[in-house]
């Protein structure tokens, strides 16, 4: 079964909002061997000027991921996760995600396109802060592999 070419341009409905944790921050920091102080210090995160401690760019995935489960959940996208691997990712921020901040993402699926027997899909999350106002943006494009 083939990518369903009718996604693109699918808006999803936004997911439940997920509270930033100053403890994951932390985590994720360490796992991705984020070494500033502000990724781990509130008091050095308040010193730079941010309400609590500042969780790297890539941390963004950590809120696109109920998104994108979404998308590989639709009954009628034709993705078998089996043949997914990630190609590419992308960040666009309005500002730092800090702890603290209620976030929530809306997916839309920005394109479908088949190359060579695969699919690539491109999802764009948007996320939003708890007044509404833009966070981040998070693109993602999943490769999927066609028969074999």
């Amino acid at each position: 079964m083939s990518v369903n070419p009718e996604l693109q341009g699918r808006v999803f409905p936004p997911v439940a909002p997920y509270l930033v944790g100053r403890e994951k921050v932390r985590e994720f920091s360490r796992a991705v061997f984020a070494t500033n102080p502000i990724n781990h210090d509130p008091e050095a995160a308040r010193a730079a000027g941010y309400a609590d401690v500042v969780a790297p760019p890539t941390f963004a995935v950590v809120v696109q991921e109920a998104t994108l489960a979404q998308l590989l959940a639709e009954p009628d996208a034709g993705i078998d996760f089996s043949r997914v691997v990630h190609g590419d990712q992308r960040f666009s921020f309005s500002r730092p995600i800090v702890a603290g901040d209620l976030l929530t993402a809306t997916l839309t699926v920005a394109s479908v396109k088949s190359l060579g027997g695969h699919s690539m899909v491109t999802a764009e999350s948007r996320v939003v802060d708890a007044a509404g106002a833009h966070v981040v943006t998070a693109t993602s494009t999943l490769v999927v592999r066609g028969d074999e």
